[in-house]
């Protein structure tokens, strides 16, 4: 039951019945609803700094998976480039060190990309920055196994030409040789026997008699044939291919031309005593890409062990060359 206000009026000296008047109800309806509002509005203004939105949940969520499949992926990513390092690191170091080949530069590699803001971390990145480290890295991977791809061909190509490259290498000594008695001098300082001072003798003097047959140490392309007034009187040079030439001095006789192919075991010459020389022997040289060899280390066709130490002593001692 509604109850009913009274209040006492002094003019009437009698209690009458309190009436509110509509607009004051108004007025009072007015401001609870206003003051709701704003009641209302802070309440959820403090609230959505603390809590996420339906939606905002949903992109939260998304936003977070996302940065773990980022995250899943830069891990897979760099797994890769440590693998992809290794296989470049044993195509350089044992792959082409098998074939004498020349190692692929890094920068061909394009290893410069891979270092780029590599280390950044992923917390640190926003989903763009994420997404252009990824393809970024992806790309460079792409190029760095063309290029490796390319080397394997290559090396697949040295495989199938290691034969000749074999035939192509000097490995037989140049003169019949069986009792390892002829070598003379070996490679090194040695006595000048002309101008009886230590000079450098770049390759092994074998002593035989004259008209003693001289063979070729491995197939290749008479380069030289003849007397150029260099001291090694009549000499032949032979180009092998694969960065590989041999030279064989002091020849009586000279049997080959300029541009004959020679095979191993062939016969080009004589041993002679021509240009600065002090009896009959062989000269003999083993160059690769233009820097002289000792040669001998090119004997390992014909030899045995027991053989190869015997002759390396030999070889080793210091005496007078004969040229």
């Amino acid at each position: 039951m509604k109850k009913i206000k009274y209040y006492y009026n002094p003019n009437t000296l009698r209690y009458e019945k309190l009436e509110t008047p509509l607009r004051v109800k108004l007025l009072r309806a007015l401001g609870f609803i206003a003051a709701s509002l704003v009641t209302a509005l802070i309440i959820v203004s403090i609230a959505f700094q603390y809590l996420d939105s339906p939606k905002e949940k949903i992109l939260r969520q998304q936003y977070e998976k996302s940065r773990e499949n980022y995250d899943l992926l830069y891990r897979e990513v760099n797994k890769m480039q440590q693998q992809m390092a290794e296989l470049e690191k044993r195509d350089n170091e044992v792959y082409r060190s098998i074939f004498e080949a020349s190692p692929i530069p890094d920068s061909a590699r394009v290893k410069e990309m891979e270092k780029a803001k590599e280390i950044r971390m992923v917390q640190a990145m926003d989903a763009d920055a994420l997404y252009t480290g990824v393809v970024d890295n992806i790309n460079n991977l792409i190029k760095r196994i063309a290029y490796q791809n390319r080397s394997y061909e290559d090396i697949q190509g040295f495989i199938r030409n290691k034969e000749v490259l074999l035939a192509a290498t000097p490995a037989i000594q140049p003169v019949s040789n069986k009792d390892l008695n002829r070598i003379a001098s070996g490679f090194g300082y040695r006595i000048d026997p002309v101008y009886k001072t230590v000079k450098m003798h770049a390759g092994l003097d074998f002593a035989a008699p004259q008209g003693t047959p001289i063979y070729a140490t491995a197939n290749g392309t008479i380069k030289l044939a003849g007397n150029t007034g260099n001291g090694y009187g009549n000499h032949v040079i032979i180009n092998h291919g694969y960065g590989y030439e041999s030279l064989y001095g002091h020849m009586y006789k000279i049997k080959g031309r300029s541009g004959q192919r020679i095979k191993r075991g062939e016969i080009i010459g004589y041993v002679g005593s021509t240009g600065k020389s002090t009896g009959p022997h062989l000269h003999y040289e083993v160059h690769k890409n233009g820097k002289r060899l000792d040669p001998v280390y090119f004997f390992y066709n014909d030899l045995t062990p027991e053989q190869y130490d015997r002759l390396l002593k030999m070889a080793a001692a210091s005496n007078q060359s004969l040229d």
